[in-house]
């Protein structure tokens, strides 16, 4: 499989985000409280290219089979980070992608200085919650503070 994970470029705006409309739609998600109603979702590259964010795309051929971010958390928690927008095609589960995009993403915010990382995901979605969890993720009781993402009902965190 000629795959790779590479940052996010400006041409791959377009079909990101209809990757992420269409895992969000999978799972019920497609509606206000969800990333569904982000304004960056169709600018994905700008939005990740300020400080202390980034974000990666999982590539095959000339598709695009995924992607993560992580951005500031919040101002109030400098050493916080937030694991953004992750979804994958339903086609690139199971074969290994997600932990090698988690575990890509988590050295790069050990490197730019965060301390821990932070994610808001639905109950549902038990499979990356087994994901995150094997890599080092644990539940939280509640959110680490109010979100905009108010839909989510299942939060994490992992230590870097």
């Amino acid at each position: 499989m000629n795959t790779i994970i590479r940052p996010i470029q400006q041409p791959d705006n377009p079909g990101i985000e209809q990757l992420i409309r269409l895992v969000l739609t999978e799972f019920g998600a497609n509606r206000p409280g969800f990333a569904w109603s982000d304004p960056e979702l169709s600018n994905m590259f700008h939005s990740y290219s300020q400080p202390g964010t980034l974000y990666y795309v999982i590539q095959h051929d000339n598709k695009l089979l995924g992607g993560a971010g992580i951005a500031p958390f919040n101002d109030d928690q400098p050493g916080v980070c937030e694991l953004q927008k992750m979804y994958l095609h339903p086609d690139a589960r199971g074969k290994g992608l997600g932990s090698q995009l988690i575990t890509t993403l988590l050295q790069d915010a050990r490197t730019m200085g965060y301390e821990r990382c932070y994610l808001e995901t639905l109950a549902t979605m038990t499979d990356a919650q087994r994901l995150y969890q094997q890599q080092g993720f644990r539940p939280l009781k509640a959110p680490i503070a109010p979100g905009i993402h108010h839909g989510c009902d299942c939060w994490m965190i992992c230590d870097l």
